[in-house]
């Protein structure tokens, strides 16, 4: 790798960072007055065009962060990590990515190894925290060692802890009022397990809703709890689709595509014969046969904003603990469409 020198073409490095030889310049000469974004381009263009940053520029990490997430085989958990990872970089930080999977290490095995190695923070995405049926305890012992961490999609009431969480309440208002405006009134529900916080609160508010706007008096029967999973939402939609419900929410983007594979096994076509909304809007969701009417997760803004929250109190500014919800976005494709004239007998 060759040093900077006076040999060095300002213009060469402007021109491949896509900024001014000016700033350039202040970058290369420790100045203030650059944007984080300039000055990160500036130190690529070096980095490419094979120059040794110089020592003042090289620059030495705040700490290491543990990232715990599910599972990578639902689409949205790998975006919430990709966003983490990259504003915890940003900020200086040395990621750490742990991801469970069945039989494999566990939250808790997790946190110890991380303890090990000295973190500074960590966050939490959709862990036990959001699951009603696990102990808090482990986060409380968490606090008393004064390591800072933040939940994401899964508040859980008496932990010392900033938490982000998707406001579950108005993504299902969105999708059912979608819904009800296409003529449906044999709306269906497929959802995950319903110790989830996110999971109840999606049942709870679509029952509200099916009570409140439809006037049904008994919403429970019109929701199906399995596994967020093709597997499950296919099993959901089979239950729901005996019924004769014409429209189907899911809790999950992989869970909508079960219910659209429970239909055509049926030789049901979607949207003209059953409408199915999903919720994350993964990539390539969009792509799909048909493509996906679906709730939007505002991932990058609940993402960045955890780690703003965790730097914060990493640096000793205490962030409140009320949950912050994030308003979510209704994406019309074309899996939904007016309610089929002939209802084939919902309950």
């Amino acid at each position: 790798m060759t040093t900077l020198s006076g040999r060095t073409r300002l213009t060469d490095l402007a021109e491949q960072a896509g900024v001014s030889t000016a700033t350039v310049s202040r970058v290369l000469n420790g100045k203030q007055g650059v944007s984080q974004q300039a000055r990160q381009a500036v130190l690529t263009a070096l980095d490419v065009l094979g120059y040794e940053r110089p020592e003042r520029l090289r620059e030495r990490p705040a700490g290491l962060v543990g990232l715990v997430v599910p599972e990578l085989s639902n689409p949205v958990f790998p975006a919430f990590a990709q966003v983490i990872e990259s504003a915890l970089s940003d900020r200086g930080y040395t990621p750490l990515l742990c991801t469970q999977s069945p039989g494999g290490t566990t939250e808790d095995q997790y946190v110890e190894m991380l303890l090990e190695h000295g973190v500074a923070g960590i966050v939490f995405v959709s862990g036990l925290h959001a699951d009603t049926s696990a102990s808090t305890e482990r986060y409380h012992r968490l606090r008393s060692r004064s390591i800072p961490f933040v939940m994401v999609n899964g508040y859980a009431a008496g932990v010392d802890a900033p938490s982000v969480s998707t406001d579950d309440a108005q993504a299902m208002e969105q999708a059912v009022r979608h819904l009800i405006s296409l003529g449906h009134r044999s709306i269906g529900l497929a959802i995950g397990p319903t110790r989830f916080v996110p999971a109840q609160r999606k049942r709870d508010a679509f029952c509200a809703l099916l009570e409140r706007q439809l006037g049904d008096a008994s919403p429970e029967r019109h929701v199906v709890s399995t596994l967020f999973t093709v597997e499950g939402g296919q099993a959901a939609a089979n239950e729901l689709l005996a019924g004769g419900h014409t429209a189907i929410v899911c809790a999950s983007d992989l869970m909508a595509l079960g219910a659209i594979r429970a239909a055509h096994a049926r030789g049901l076509r979607v949207p003209e014969d059953v409408s199915v909304v999903g919720f994350d809007d993964s990539l390539l969701i969009a792509f799909t046969e048909p493509p996906l009417t679906t709730v939007r997760q505002p991932v990058t803004a609940m993402g960045r904003a955890a780690v703003d929250a965790l730097v914060a109190e990493i640096n000793g500014t205490p962030v409140s603990r009320a949950e912050i919800l994030f308003h979510p976005e209704l994406v019309v494709r074309n899996s939904t469409q007016a309610a089929p004239l002939v209802s084939t007998g919902a309950a």
